[in-house]
């Protein structure tokens, strides 16, 4: 006599079924992402999936030489700040973000430069911004303005100034005036407030070219202008003193 066959479901039922819920769940996710209206939460929501469901390992590992982001956005993203998601110890994770569950943001390596920034020339040997400048300066100052960072500005110089000058520090001077004249011209055209500017000068030392191109070479006497991922607030007194700022702030309020 023949045994029944065992009580059950195929192996395939209970496949299909997860990739049913599998289905289900992402429509789901669809439908909630159209309905959100705020810019700020739709980017928080769209950096903190890529960075739970390892996009940027998956990549990395497949991609040849060093991965970047596919497209600018996503770099200029990184640059708009940090959050942190609370009760980590419940399954919370860090997530990089516009905006957090976190009302004040600590950044983790303070002074690394962003995708923000630009590059201004200068000819040998002088401190003037000419009329390319200063429209660099004017397009780039719409990514600049109103945000909490510090800018910095760092000015570079020919090699031949150092080379032939009987002082190595002459170099190191011009690089410094040149950033002078990029911060006064925000400043005082665009109104960035002073206390976000930090300069600093390469001189001769930091060459962007060093073939013998004479086109190329002469991309060197420049000033670059970058935001960096550090606030004004944050190098302001001890933390101590920050919290306890930030206390008095609140209830004031």
């Amino acid at each position: 006599m023949e045994e029944d066959p065992p009580m059950g479901i195929p192996e395939w039922v209970v496949t299909f079924g997860d990739m049913m819920s599998l289905l289900l769940t992402f429509f789901i996710m669809l439908v909630s992402m159209s309905e959100m209206k705020s810019e700020e939460k739709f980017q928080a929501m769209v950096e903190s999936m890529r960075k739970q469901f390892g996009h940027d390992k998956a990549s990395a590992s497949v991609s040849p030489g060093d991965h970047l982001s596919r497209t600018k956005d996503i770099a200029v993203l990184a640059t708009m700040g940090r959050a942190m998601k609370k009760d980590t110890h419940k399954g919370g994770a860090p997530t990089e973000a516009p905006v957090g569950d976190n009302e004040r943001v600590r950044v983790i390596r303070p002074g690394d430069s962003t995708a923000i920034g630009t590059v201004v020339f200068f000819k040998d040997g002088t401190v003037e911004l000419d009329k390319d400048s200063q429209a660099a300066l004017d397009e780039e100052v719409k990514q600049l303005a109103g945000k909490p960072q510090k800018i910095e500005i760092r000015g570079h110089t020919a090699q031949q100034l150092a080379a032939q000058g009987p002082n190595p520090m002459d170099a190191m001077d011009l690089g410094y005036r040149r950033c002078r004249a990029v911060m006064n011209y925000l400043v005082q055209k665009h109104q960035i407030p002073p206390e976000r500017i930090r300069l600093s000068s390469a001189g001769a030392w930091e060459p962007m070219f060093q073939s013998s191109d004479t086109e190329k070479v002469r991309l060197n006497p420049r000033v670059e202008v970058f935001l960096l991922q550090e606030t004004v607030e944050e190098l302001i007194g001890t933390a101590e003193e920050r919290d306890e700022n930030v206390l008095k702030t609140n209830a004031s309020k």
